[in-house]
């Protein structure tokens, strides 16, 4: 029952759309139906401000973190994502909270209290590998500032850098330190990137055709 708890509670946390209720709330309209249409920081900031913009960023991240910590807790683990070899005892243990992983950031793309209707997922998946690996994070977000800072396109900055999640966990296992339950890491990165690019296929659609909005 309790890898059942943490996935349903990862999904259920990913469910809460912040950027949604901030617009609500604030501007009194459906941020899903302007912009983008997404939920996540990138549209909620264009359309009511920078402030709600980052409120949301902030929020989105801890949904995907507080989803990692509460699996490690059910799942007896140590909360910090210390490099090292994992106990094989406890293999399983790190599989479900990869699975957990995934979970949240589905929630977050696909959430049942707006239709599955969500965001990108890019915060959220912040905020859980910040939890698993957090050096791959940290390159990853090189890769992001640097592609926005080039080409002023958040979108194409956040597909780069979700997708380059994957191979920074490879390169920290084999150049840097080893990583903590490597097999189930690899697997959570992979789907999380998966995820984020596929939620992205609408923005790849208008960058290809050179209409997709630059940041400003």
């Amino acid at each position: 029952m309790r890898p059942a708890a943490a996935i349903v509670i990862a999904y259920l946390l990913g469910s809460i759309p912040f950027g949604y209720l901030i617009v609500r709330v604030t501007q009194g309209y459906d941020i899903r139906q302007t912009g983008s249409g997404g939920t996540g920081a990138t549209n909620v900031s264009r359309r009511a401000g920078k402030v709600a913009g980052v409120i949301t960023l902030i929020l989105d991240a801890l949904k995907g973190a507080a989803a990692v910590v509460i699996a490690k807790i059910i799942l007896a683990l140590p909360i910090s994502a210390e490099g090292g070899h994992a106990d094989p005892s406890l293999q399983n243990a790190h599989w479900w909270v990869a699975a957990a992983a995934i979970a949240v950031i589905v929630g977050h793309i696909f959430p049942v209290w707006l239709r599955f209707r969500g965001g990108k997922g890019v915060a959220t998946g912040v905020g859980v590998f910040l939890m698993l690996t957090p050096i791959a994070v940290a390159l990853a977000a090189a890769i992001f500032v640097l592609a926005v800072a080039l080409t002023r396109y958040v979108s194409l900055g956040s597909i780069l850098a979700a997708a380059t999640i994957p191979l920074f966990v490879w390169l920290q296992n084999e150049l840097i330190r080893p990583v903590s339950a490597l097999a189930p890491m690899m697997t959570a990165a992979l789907s999380g990137a998966a995820l984020i690019v596929f939620a992205h296929r609408q923005n790849i659609g208008r960058l290809i055709q050179g209409t997709e909005s630059k940041f400003r």
